[in-house]
């Protein structure tokens, strides 16, 4: 959510970002805040001198009583009696159009970096850079489905049973490997100077509206019947809801955590659910990192934290690259985003892997989360980004590490939470 006075006084800029995303159904929201804006001051004022002439009628009145003038008494008590009714309306019309200019100013974008490529949608975004060589190797790589079936790891038509489709239970070898990565993960942003957080699995309704826009809210989650919850997409959601309303001193900046939770999505839109496979899923797990910083320095810690997402999947040996997002594609909360992509070495494509996005004072401002400075309190910023997302990140490994015998040869950074084992075999042919 943008601060009003910027919205007020620049009024140009901001419908030039609205149409930079394509959104230019949003454009008369612009003009409407600001008439919102000017009305809600205008009553304000009304409302500071009427009670300031309160303040004076009320002293007024007790020297007419002391002087016994009676008559003239009552007649000030009286416009203090109409003051206060006035007061009413304007306070009950104060808060209704407060309420509409928020509801409005959470629909208006946040700003976009002037980096961000300008772009309608997805097929837009830029790449950055490759990091790891490409390969495919003279032998034919399973589809990930089939390679997990081949050890008995995989089992969707039960999950089809018990929870329907987008579900799956992962079995021995392949459930074991699943959990060494998120176990790898949380060690690795532990050793990056990370604070480890297992944070709540369900958020109220305030938290989700604070912390994303509507219609990611519409299309990703799942509310709780008859409780103001909702089942987290990620856990950013409730690592950053944590500070809700806080006033966080200056010099305990920055705050940087790596929290593991499940993650629960509804996948709402085009892409829809994968039927046989993995890679989109009702359910799944996740190692993020969150980050509360100064605003000044939030572009630097948004490079570091996508440089350690690429860092932790070349010490599996899985090519990756990164992606500028578009302007199109960004989320409206979001001022700058690039998405971490995957070799697959089956498709002879990238695939997404994990996104970081730095947000500027959008959620703090709409959680009301602040910092307390020398020159006063003021919104701070706040960043994410995807360590690692599984099944999508076991997707990778189980790919890039598939040999011709039908194996999978274990990345050296995950033997030690796998017992050992260099290589798992698989129990049919």
């Amino acid at each position: 959510m943008l601060d009003i006075k910027f919205v007020r006084e620049n009024k140009d800029k901001v419908k030039e970002n609205i149409k930079k995303k394509f959104q230019d159904e949003k454009l008369p929201l612009v003009d409407e805040v600001v008439e919102l804006d000017a009305k809600i001051r205008d009553l304000k004022q009304k409302g500071d001198t009427l009670r300031q002439e309160r303040n004076t009628t009320s002293d007024e009145i007790g020297v007419l009583f002391r002087e016994k003038k009676i008559e003239e008494a009552n007649e000030k008590k009286q416009r203090v009696v109409e003051i206060n009714n006035q007061l009413i309306d304007i306070e009950k019309e104060e808060s209704e159009l407060s309420e509409q200019l928020k509801s409005k100013m959470m629909v208006i974008p946040q700003m976009i970096d002037d980096s961000v490529p300008i772009g309608k949608d997805d097929t837009e975004n830029v790449e950055i850079e490759r990091f790891g060589e490409p390969f495919v190797p003279d032998y034919e790589i399973p589809y990930h489905a089939d390679i997990c079936e081949s050890f008995n790891g995989l089992d969707k038509e039960s999950a089809g049973r018990t929870s329907g489709n987008g579900f799956y239970y992962l079995i021995g070898d392949i459930a074991r490997l699943h959990e060494a990565t998120i176990a790898y993960a949380r060690d690795f942003m532990i050793n990056k100077g990370f604070t480890y957080c297992i944070p709540p699995f369900m958020i109220r309704s305030d938290v989700v509206t604070g912390v994303m826009s509507f219609a990611e809210m519409e299309n990703m989650m799942y509310k709780i019947e008859n409780e103001d919850l909702y089942l987290i997409g990620t856990s950013e959601h409730s690592m950053i809801g944590k500070f809700k309303g806080q006033l966080i001193n200056e010099k305990d900046l920055p705050i940087a955590m790596t929290s593991y939770s499940p993650c629960f999505r509804k996948e709402v839109g085009a892409h829809g659910i994968e039927e046989r496979g993995l890679y989109r899923v009702h359910q799944f797990e996740k190692q993020e990192m969150v980050v509360l910083c100064k605003p000044e320095d939030a572009m630097d810690w948004y490079n570091k934290m996508w440089s350690y997402t690429v860092e932790f999947f070349r010490s599996l040996d899985v090519p990756v690259r990164t992606l500028e997002c578009c302007s199109g594609d960004l989320a409206d909360l979001k001022v700058k985003s690039c998405d971490v992509e995957a070799w697959s070495p089956r498709q002879q494509k990238y695939f997404e892997v994990g996104s970081c996005s730095t947000l500027g004072d959008a959620q703090a401002r709409r959680l009301g989360i602040r910092m307390k400075t020398e020159n006063g309190n003021q919104f701070l910023a706040t960043l994410n980004n995807t360590v690692i997302a599984s099944p999508r990140s076991l997707i990778a490994i189980l790919e890039c590490g598939y040999q011709k015998d039908g194996s999978v040869k274990i990345p050296k950074a995950l033997q030690p939470y796998m017992g050992g084992l260099e290589v798992i075999k698989p129990k049919q042919k």
